[in-house]
């Protein structure tokens, strides 16, 4: 069975770009892992590092399930795409923040202390992300 493109939606097609894009980051986050291992004297690369490899790994898979959901709901497409792309900005920024302290080797545990702004964040990124996911959730509902 062939899948065409043209028959999903713009925003199942961008969402699944997101995922391939985050997926190709994991894969190359994975490369300077192993690097870490190799070069480091306890053949460990920097818990950053290593955090951020095992994020964008599984921020890809979530983003497949995202485009599954995006494809299947019953909303609008600008609230599908509106939806997966509050996603893929909150996972981005997760993980560049794990690839931001794993470059800077500055701290095991981004929380203790945490720089001004990180408990806001946060919030909005729990905010965020259960939101959208329950908005392309209703919409899978509400489609069936």
């Amino acid at each position: 069975m062939t899948i065409d493109a043209a028959h999903l939606g713009l925003d199942t097609r961008l969402t699944l770009l997101a995922a391939g894009l985050v997926f190709l980051w994991a894969l190359a986050l994975g490369v300077w892992k192993y690097h870490g291992i190799m070069t480091s004297p306890d053949h460990q690369a920097h818990v950053y590092v290593d955090i951020a490899h095992r994020a964008a790994l599984l921020y890809s898979f979530a983003l497949l399930l995202t485009a599954v959901f995006v494809q299947l709901s019953a909303w609008p497409q600008w609230v599908d795409l509106t939806a997966a792309a509050v996603l893929t900005f909150f996972f981005a920024a997760a993980i560049g923040s794990y690839c931001w302290h794993g470059a800077r080797r500055d701290t095991d545990n981004q929380f203790a202390p945490p720089a001004p702004g990180v408990h806001g964040f946060m919030l909005a990124l729990i905010v965020a992300e259960i939101g959208a996911f329950a908005v392309l959730l209703a919409g899978f509902v509400a489609g069936w």
